[in-house]
């Protein structure tokens, strides 16, 4: 069972606005390099500093649980945190469970990393990450040596048994996975000989990027990953982007209300990650990359987003892989377009933080929206968005694509269980509500 406390429902209430979005916004850090700068700098030997760390619950466990496992993590702002870090060798057994709170990347991640310690260690989380299954990663650390014991269905928890001799594979995915291709990597830092991480897609790389950063050797390129075991992570400075996840929201937000113009500073646009961005500009949007530039290894720019008239499309499913986790928000601004738009090749979101391509498609109908299923998909016909009431199924990316929705709909929406939105993006009412929405949280 999870050790954190269950969050207190709540309920936000999202109307449609008069005026436009307007202003300059500065979203969290990328949540993805947030937990790997965390799991790098603890395993590396010295002092590392990470500046723009996301403040979110899902990284606050990631960063408990190495504190637990004997790691100095000092915390001299919200978004800074100071890593002593222990070397490849030095975790010590946490004695008790290990929490991932809802962070499905966590656990992954530190599935591979724990599978070349030489301690027992437990991870489990929250309700729904216990709901999700980890088969996909098990199998592979299983052929490297790995000793992994999970719940019904390959979900958590997971015990992973200290102790094990790993080995180098080369690995083919038999589904494009960001967060199994780093697993491998990681647990290849403790196996002999070479470990190459096949994709069917490229997917985001940065766990490649942020390896090199700490000094460790390593080829990649897109759709393949390779490196060997027997070296050391030095410590670094890392600085963590603005997360592109989280400033999707605010530039469906602004494409779709009249007037509007956003700037959003210092996003990470790493070329695996940014697949919304290329589709929205397929169906008209007008985004501009202003001082484009790197920041601790990742491409970063400046987004102004100006108001612009979409239009369905067929999704090119070339884009699919590097937009995973911002079908949600695409969902909205397919609702919101003229004419229809397709969507297939992205069965993943089933096996998200919820079915995200169900509660996508009930939702939107519930809101007079046609939506019509498919196993790896949906297709959406853009028109009017009704008011009425939508549940997030505590999926923080639902709750916040349905808050967007509500800035265009004809009346007000009701979002229910929207408490996970800490999960990822902590203030995201205040922020959202500072560039123009009209949010308002309720006890549900």
């Amino acid at each position: 069972m999870s050790n954190v406390a269950l969050a207190a429902p709540i309920a936000w209430s999202s109307a449609p606005v008069a005026a436009p979005l307007a202003g300059e916004l500065d979203v969290p850090g990328d949540k993805s390099i947030s937990h790997r700068a965390i799991m790098l700098a603890a395993l590396a030997e010295g002092r590392s500093q990470i500046d723009g760390f996301l403040e979110g619950e899902d990284t606050r466990a990631t960063a408990a649980i190495f504190s637990r496992m004997g790691v100095r993590i000092d915390t001299p702002s919200a978004t800074q945190r100071i890593v002593h870090g222990v070397g490849l060798h030095g975790l010590q057994p946490a004695g008790t469970l290990l929490d991932c709170g809802n962070a499905g990347t966590g656990m992954r991640l530190l599935a591979g990393l724990l599978a070349g310690q030489a301690f027992d260690s437990t991870l489990s989380g929250d309700a729904s990450l216990r709901r999700r299954p980890m088969q996909r990663v098990i199998e592979p650390l299983a052929q490297m040596g790995a000793r992994i014991d999970a719940a019904e269905g390959g979900c958590p928890p997971l015990h992973i048994h200290g102790g094990s001799v790993l080995h180098g594979i080369d690995y083919a995915l038999p589904v494009a996975s960001a967060q199994v291709k780093s697993a491998l990597l990681l647990a290849g830092l403790y196996a002999q000989g070479e470990t190459c991480v096949r994709e069917p897609h490229p997917t985001r790389d940065y766990s490649e990027r942020m390896l090199a950063a700490f000094g460790w050797p390593i080829e990649f390129a897109p759709g393949c990953a390779r490196l060997r075991g027997g070296h050391r992570l030095r410590a670094t400075a890392v600085v963590v982007p603005a997360d592109f996840s989280s400033a999707a929201f605010f530039i469906v937000a602004a494409t779709l209300v009249p007037g509007s113009r956003l700037l959003l500073r210092a996003v990470g646009l790493n070329p695996r990650r940014t697949g919304l961005l290329a589709v929205l500009r397929l169906m008209g949007a007008d985004v501009r990359e202003h001082a484009p530039r790197v920041q601790g290894g990742e491409p970063v720019a400046d987004l102004e987003v100006r108001h612009a008239p979409l239009h369905g499309i067929e999704v090119p499913v070339d884009l699919v892989p590097d937009m995973i986790d911002e079908f949600p928000i695409l969902f909205v601004a397919a609702a919101a377009a003229r004419g229809t738009t397709h969507i297939r090749g992205a069965a993943e979101l089933r096996v998200k933080e919820s079915d995200r391509i169900a509660l996508m498609a009930q939702g939107l109908a519930r809101l007079g929206v046609r939506v019509d299923e498919a196993p790896d998909g949906a297709t959406i016909e853009g028109g009017p968005i009704g008011g009425g009431q939508v549940d997030s199924g505590t999926d923080h990316r639902i709750a916040m694509s349905f808050a967007v929705a509500g800035l265009v709909a004809r009346a007000p929406l009701r979002i229910e269980d929207c408490a996970n939105v800490a999960t990822s993006f902590p203030g995201f009412l205040e922020l959202a509500n500072g560039g123009g929405f009209a949010l308002q949280q309720h006890d549900a």
